[in-house]
């Protein structure tokens, strides 16, 4: 039996119940996707704050028994002790909030804002048309670049990584790699991609990393 509450803090739902079989050692379990960009931030906040976590790949097989623990059958879904929490907005700010070392939101209040920024979410499916998806993609990140061009320094708002980096990165990653999308109008942001991949949290959280990638 599943009681379902919703959590207006995260703004999604945080789902409690009594797991017979609860996660073996309370080591963090991750439902993902190698695609998906929203696990992909995840994973990046998993290995910022330096949490261990077993992953566990959503395939058709496992899927009757995903859809018990989340009936909207999406990832990532994460599983700590007898919490369940979906989204991955949501699983971040739950993450800092049990575990706040180190921060993923910046001091600041100004910096902090720009974390939030909405379009620093947007996403890009993986069947997207390519002209079309090299557009969309075009236009948000010439938004993103005015943004970001005043207020990044190593990361995208400052000196530490912070929320706005672990969604920053997998639409980098995306864009470069599947969509081919030409970043010499937007030099900020190519330089913060190159930075993340210099970084071992990042690099381990890649979706060509992840044991269900089809390469």
């Amino acid at each position: 039996m599943y009681e379902y509450s919703l959590n207006w803090l995260y703004l999604f739902f945080t789902i409690v119940f009594v797991d017979e079989e609860a996660t073996e050692n309370n080591k963090l379990k991750l439902y993902s996707n190698w695609i998906s960009s929203c696990s992909f931030r995840v994973r990046i906040a998993l290995n910022i704050k330096g949490l261990p976590y077993q992953y566990q790949a959503l395939t058709r097989l496992s899927l009757p028994d995903f859809l018990e623990i989340n009936p909207l059958g999406f990832v990532p879904v994460l599983l700590d002790g007898d919490s369940v929490i979906l989204d991955s907005f949501a699983i971040i700010m739950y993450l800092e909030d049990k575990y706040p070392d180190p921060p993923l939101l910046p001091h600041d209040i100004h910096k902090r804002a720009i974390n939030f920024q909405k379009y620093i979410e947007e996403k890009v499916g993986p069947h997207e048309k390519l002209p079309l998806t090299q557009s969309v993609i075009g236009k948000g990140f010439t938004a993103l670049e005015k943004l970001l061009k005043d207020h990044a320094t190593r990361y995208a708002t400052g000196d530490e990584i912070y929320l706005a980096d672990l969604f920053l990165a997998p639409q980098l990653d995306a864009a470069i790699k599947r969509f081919n999308v030409d970043m010499k109008e937007f030099p900020t942001l190519l330089r913060l991609y190159k930075t993340y991949n210099e970084i071992p949290a990042f690099r381990e959280a890649l979706p060509e990393n992840q044991p269900d990638a089809v390469h």
